[in-house]
Order: C-alpha cells, then structure tokens, then sequence
C-alpha cells in the first residue's frame, strides 16, 4: 500500500507563477503540484495538495491528516513566523513532517528568520526554489521508512 503525503500551502502561494517571480520563480502552484505528482509515482507516494490563505483551515488540513497520511509537508507562507496555532496542529497530529520555504528565509528580512513551526518538523528545506517540493517528497518518504 503506498503512503500517503498531504502537502499544505498557505497564504499567498496560489499566487506563485504571477507573485514577486524574482523571488518566487516562474512555475505555478499547478505547475509544482504536477511535478510533485509524477515524482510521488516514482516514489510509490500517494499526495494530496492543499493550499488555504485562511489559518483555520490549514489547522484543520493538518488535524484531519491525523487518521489519514503518513506525513506531512507544509509551506506555511507567512503562517510560518506567526502561527502558534499551526504550531500546535503539527505537534498534536504528531505526523513525520517537513517545512518547506522556496526562498531562504534566512537571506530575507528578520522577521523571517524565525520560524514558529520547526519545532514540529522533522526536515526543514529553504532557498531552493520549486524544487525544495520534489526533495521534501524525497525527504519525506526516508522519514517515514526510518532511513534518514
């Protein structure tokens, strides 16, 4: 049976392909979550995206994760330094997880520099663009088959 990922986005990532591309690339939210799905194939992972702009219902993505994934990876956007909230979801559905920043949030400004949700990750990838998505799937499924 293959192991199934939820992959969360927030706020303002439905807007990447359009959003400060200097800083965000070219490739759209559809654009990675294709790439996202074919490499899951290969990797035997099933995976869900989601993507909310709304704090609640990213804790409820991750509360329902709880009897239904093996894992998470989230990019919390702008939730990231500011979600207690979030924060806690993670560390209550207690599911191997991955932060993830398409840009490095420690080059930014330094209010980014804090993350209030690693404390719940198991990887954390930052500054490597769209592609972080494909290495969190690869991350991920280490994690959960103990091999990291």
């Amino acid at each position: 049976m293959s192991q199934k990922i939820l992959v969360i986005n927030g706020p303002n990532l439905n807007l990447l392909g359009t959003r400060e591309k200097e800083k965000y690339g070219q490739s759209s939210l559809e654009d990675i979550k294709k790439k996202c799905e074919s490499h899951a194939n290969k990797l035997g992972l099933n995976i869900e995206f989601k993507q909310s702009n709304v704090e609640g219902e990213i804790v409820n993505f991750i509360q329902e994760a709880r009897k239904k994934y093996d894992g998470i990876i989230i990019n919390a956007g702008g939730y990231t330094h500011t979600s207690v909230a979030v924060l806690d979801a993670l560390l209550a559905v207690k599911k191997p997880t991955i932060e993830l920043h398409i840009t490095n949030i420690y080059k930014r400004e330094d209010f980014r520099h804090k993350s209030l949700i690693s404390k719940a990750a198991d990887g954390i990838i930052c500054g490597l663009g769209a592609d972080g998505y494909v290495m969190a799937l690869d991350g991920i499924k280490k994690i959960i088959n103990n091999e990291n």
